[in-house]
C-alpha cells in the first residue's frame, strides 16, 4: 500500500488547513495517520484512526483542535487542523501504523513524500 499526502500550504496563526491521503493497493484494516517533522526535531506521531473509524488518537498539543477521519470507500483519510498555531509548522506524513503494548505509535513501512504545512504568525 502507498499513501500520498496533499493540501499543504501556508496559514496565519488561527487559520485552518484540510489535509488529504489517498491510498492505493488493497485494503488493509491497520490504523491510518499521520506523523510530523519539524525542522531540527524529529519525527512525531499527530493522529490515527482505526480501519473501522471509529477510534482516535492524538499528539497532546493537538487535541481539541485537529481531527482525523477515515473515508474507507474511498481508500482515504483526511486531518482538519483548525486553530493552528506557529509550532504547528512541518512536514506532514500519512502512513499505516500499529501501536505497540504501551500504546505508542509505530509507522508500517516507510514514509513517502509528506506535504509541508507552514504558519505564520
Amino acid at each position: 500500500v502507498q499513501l500520498q499526502a496533499s493540501g499543504g500550504g501556508l496559514a496565519q496563526a488561527g487559520g485552518s488547513l484540510r489535509l488529504s491521503c489517498t491510498a492505493t493497493g488493497r485494503f488493509r484494516d491497520y490504523s491510518r495517520g499521520w506523523f510530523r517533522q519539524a525542522p531540527g526535531k524529529e519525527r512525531e506521531f499527530v493522529a490515527s484512526v482505526n480501519w473501522r473509524g471509529d477510534s482516535t488518537h492524538y499528539l497532546d498539543s493537538v487535541k481539541g483542535r485537529f481531527t482525523i477521519s477515515r473515508d474507507n470507500a474511498k481508500n482515504a483519510i483526511y486531518l482538519q487542523m483548525n486553530s493552528l498555531q506557529p509550532e504547528d509548522t512541518a512536514v506532514y506524513y500519512c502512513i499505516e501504523m500499529d501501536f505497540d503494548h504501551s500504546g505508542t505509535a509505530f509507522p508500517l513501512g516507510s514514509f513517502g513524500r509528506g506535504t509541508q504545512v507552514t504558519v505564520s504568525s
